[in-house]
Order: structure tokens, then C-alpha cells, then sequence
């Protein structure tokens, strides 16, 4: 048992027996380990949002093309959706803190590079870097939290990543629309990457003093699998990325059906590795247990409706209403504030409870955007209404997040921490992109026929709630039978 897990288990018992904890030192230490994980989690997600607020800036400043500006934008998210995975399994074989720490450090330097690139080519470059180097770093952050904390600690702490997901999203909106206004001495778009450098270098700093070193189980990578993962994830995610600027021309259909037949020669590549006695990049194993292939499927589903939400909403208020992008990041500051409430309440609570949070928090998320669908029908289009049901709807994620994340920890071994996190992390990565691409895809579509903005905001949030609800079915079929014979479950 590494020296966090002691302090956890050690001040669990302390409370129970009515004493402090023995070690506070212990304590205060894995308090700071949270706070460099979950920082570093901010800063992955808010580089993905914050480029794409500044897009119009770039393009001005740099005079790059459109198809130069869509890979500035969507560089990092791909580089950062085919490697989560590896990243994880990277941890595994070489130890969660080495290379938290080498990704952490390879993000502040791409940052650097982002901010000061002198041409378009460089900053395409710098980042794909930056999103490889945050796969690398926030494929950690789970498999952290899974060894490092139990019991009680570890809800509190998924509860706590549960809310720097999303946080992190909102921030790069609003921060980026707020410093692309204020033009910081004539240098409009870059102090958004440049603000990464101090806050990597403070994280590093911190990281490298608290984190444990946590256990390594040396093997050989699996350089087929991950070869053939990242061909797969760029064959869907490319084109889905891509596809709605460029029109949706022949390739992109190519693509999306060769991902396929290659995410099939990824099971046979990965059957073949374990039949071999090696460890494969992907356990399928785990996915076909009923609790984990439905729950990741779940929450792939519930989270693509929230990035589908944010790509739409933006467009509505800005396009459809006239409303500035610093309006449209700060009109989803009650979904974050809500999406924060559960965390901390459902650690309270005891662990199969918590387990049923997971279908009852994506039935409200269905309920808040039905009901922005409906009273947008009704003619109300109240910005305080509006934040309001965002807010309802907020508080319906957070719940069924924090749920399933609880739920889903719980039904691995701790053997399974880095193939439960590098999953959890692609597979809601794909989700977002794939929510974003075929509900904007839709609105887009409806804006011009529909003939009113309102209405075909209000159409997309009725779509969403269907998919929510099918997500609450998924999750309920998750938790409806929890671990199974032979599944080792962690405390918590």
C-alpha cells in the first residue's frame, strides 16, 4: 500500500474512532497530489475550447487558410483522442508519475510554442504536441485518483474531477472570449496559450513533490495495438472533425466506414497479443463485463450531449441572438455551478446509492433540455429562463457523472485502473466529438429551413433530451447488476 492510501485509510479510521488523523503531513501531501492532477485536467480541457474561441483572431493574425485554421483547432483534439489510451497504458508499464510529470512538462513547452509561433505551420505543430502531451498527462489522472485515494477520498475526489471536466470546457470559452477582448499589449489570441507556461511550471513544481511513485508493472508495448487504435480513432474522428467545414465531401464518408472494419482488426491485433501472454493496449475483456462496456456507454452518450449543448448554444446566442462570445461562455456558468452540487453530496452517501445517481442524474439532464426545448416553443426566450434550465440540466450531469465515475471505479481491480481510465477518457473524448458533430451538423442544417434560430435550438434540445433519456436506460442497465463472480471491488 503506497504512503496515500495509508493517510486515507489511516484518517478514515481516526474518524471512525473518534480521533485526528496520526499523519497530517500525510494528508496535507495527498491534498496537494489531487490538487496537481486535477489542475493538469484543467488545463488539457481548457486548451481544447480556448482555440476555438480564438480562431477568427487567429486566422486574422496569422493569415492562415481555412484548412490551415481547422487543423490549428482540431490538431489537438485528435493528437488528443488517439493517444489517451496509450498514455494509459504508458503509465501502467513505466509509472503514472514519470510520465504525468513528462506530459505535463511536454504540454507547458508546446504551450510556449503555441504562443509565440511566428507562422501558421508552427502553430499547427505545436499543437498536435500539446495534445499529445495532454493524452499523456490526463490519462494519468484517473489512474491516480484510483491508486492513490479509497473510501470516502476517492468519492470526494471524483466528485472534485467531475467538476474541473467541465469547468475546464466553460473556462476556455469565457477566458478566451475575456482575453481576446482585452488584446493584452497588441497580442490578442496568444496570451490564451501563453498562460499555460507559469500555470505548467507551478504544477510541475507541485507534482514533483507530493505525488507518489505509485506501482509499475514493466511489459512490453503493444506497438501493433497502438498502431492500429490511433488508424481507427483518426479514421472516425477526423472526419467528424473535418467533415461539417469542408462540406462532407466523399473522404469523410470513406473514412467514417473504414473505422469499422479497423476497430474489428484492433479486437483480432489485441486477441492475438493476450492469446500470446502479453498485455494488449486495450482489454475488450473488460469491456464485454456488463457494469463497464454499458457505463462507459452511458456516459459516452450524457457527455456528448453537453458538448453538443456547447457548440450549439454558442451558435445560437451569438448567431441566432446577436449576443457577444464573453455572453455566450458565461451563459453556462449555472450548468458548471450546478454540475459541481452532487460531488460532494453523494459522497455521503453509501456506495449502491450513489451507483443508482448514475440513470436518475441523466433523467434530469433529459428533463432540463426538454424543458429549454419546450419553452422555447413557447415564445420564452428569458436569458435568466435559459440559465435557469441550463442550470437544471447541469445539476442532472454532474449527478449521473459523478455516479457512474463512483460506479464504474469500483467494478475494476486495481490492476484495471489504467485500462478503466485510458477507456473512460477516449471513449468520452469520441463522444464529445461525435455529439458536437452530428447535433451541429443538425442545427446548422434546421437554422436556414426552419427560418428562426429559436426553433431550431429548440428542436436540437428536444433531440438531446432522447439521447439523455437513452443514456438514463444505459446507466440503468449498468448498475442494475454490479459486480459480478470474479470482480474484485475496491472500497468505496
Amino acid at each position: 500500500m503506497n504512503w496515500v492510501n495509508h493517510s486515507v485509510t489511516t484518517e478514515a479510521a481516526a474518524r471512525q474512532a473518534g480521533r485526528a488523523p496520526a499523519d497530517a503531513g500525510a494528508a496535507s501531501r495527498s491534498g496537494w497530489a489531487l490538487a496537481a492532477l486535477l489542475g493538469a485536467l484543467f488545463l488539457g480541457n481548457v486548451d481544447v475550447a480556448i482555440a476555438t474561441i480564438a480562431a477568427p483572431s487567429i486566422q486574422a493574425g496569422l493569415h492562415a487558410s481555412g484548412g490551415a485554421l481547422e487543423l490549428i483547432v482540431s490538431g489537438y483534439t485528435l493528437a488528443y483522442a488517439a493517444l489517451l489510451v496509450t498514455g494509459a497504458r504508458l503509465g501502467e508499464s513505466r509509472g503514472y508519475r514519470p510520465m504525468f510529470l513528462a506530459g505535463l512538462a511536454a504540454f507547458t513547452v508546446a504551450s510556449l510554442a503555441c504562443g509565440i509561433a511566428p507562422g501558421a505551420g508552427t502553430l499547427i505543430v505545436a499543437r498536435i504536441a500539446a495534445g499529445a502531451a495532454a493524452a499523456l498527462m490526463t490519462a494519468q489522472v484517473l489512474t491516480g485518483i484510483q491508486a492513490g485515494f479509497a473510501g470516502r477520498a476517492r468519492t470526494r475526489a471524483l466528485g472534485l474531477y467531475a467538476v474541473v471536466l467541465s469547468a475546464g470546457a466553460v473556462a476556455g470559452q469565457s477566458l478566451g472570449g475575456l482575453l481576446i477582448s482585452a488584446d493584452i499589449l497588441g497580442t490578442t489570441w496568444r496570451p490564451g496559450f501563453l498562460l499555460n507556461v507559469p500555470a505548467g511550471v507551478a504544477l510541475f513544481w507541485m507534482a514533483g513533490r507530493c505525488l507518489p511513485a505509485g506501482r509499475r508493472q514493466p511489459q512490453r508495448l503493444d506497438l501493433a495495438g497502438m498502431t492500429v487504435l490511433a488508424a481507427a480513432l483518426l479514421l472516425l474522428v477526423l472526419p467528424l472533425v473535418l467533415g461539417q467545414d469542408a462540406g462532407w465531401p466523399a473522404w469523410t464518408w470513406v473514412c467514417l466506414a473504414a473505422s469499422i472494419p479497423a476497430f474489428a482488426v484492433l479486437r483480432i491485433v489485441e486477441r492475438r497479443v493476450s492469446a500470446r501472454g502479453g498485455q494488449p493496449l486495450v482489454d475488450f475483456r473488460l469491456l464485454t463485463r456488463r457494469p463497464v462496456g454499458l457505463g462507459l456507454a452511458a456516459q459516452t452518450v450524457a457527455t456528448g450531449t453537453y458538448f453538443a449543448m456547447m457548440f450549439t448554444l454558442a451558435l445560437y446566442l451569438q448567431q441566432g441572438l446577436g449576443k457577444s462570445a464573453g455572453y455566450s461562455g458565461l451563459a453556462l456558468v449555472s450548468w458548471v455551478a450546478a454540475f459541481g452540487i452532487p460531488g460532494p453530496v453523494l459522497g455521503r452517501l453509501p456506495a449502491r446509492r450513489r451507483a443508482l445517481a448514475a440513470p436518475a442524474g441523466t433523467v434530469l439532464l433529459a428533463i432540463g433540455f426538454a424543458a429549454i426545448g419546450v419553452s422555447l416553443y413557447a415564445g420564452q426566450t428569458s436569458g435568466v429562463l435559459l440559465m435557469t434550465l441550463l442550470g437544471v440540466a447541469g445539476l442532472g450531469l454532474g449527478t449521473g457523472f459523478t455516479g457512474m465515475l463512483s460506479h464504474l471505479t469500483s467494478s475494476v481491480t486495481a490492476g484495471q485502473a489504467a485500462d478503466l481510465s485510458g477507456l473512460f477518457n477516449t471513449t468520452t473524448r469520441v463522444g464529445g466529438v461525435v455529439g458536437t458533430a452530428a447535433f451541429g451538423a443538425a442545427y446548422l442544417t434546421l437554422v436556414p429551413g426552419h427560418g428562426s434560430a429559436v426553433h431550431s435550438f429548440a428542436l436540437i434540445n428536444l433531440a438531446l433530451a432522447a439521447a439523455a433519456l437513452a443514456s438514463a436506460v444505459l446507466a440503468g442497465l449498468s448498475v442494475a447488476r454490479r459486480h459480478p463472480a470474479g470482480c474484485q471491488v475496491l472500497p468505496g
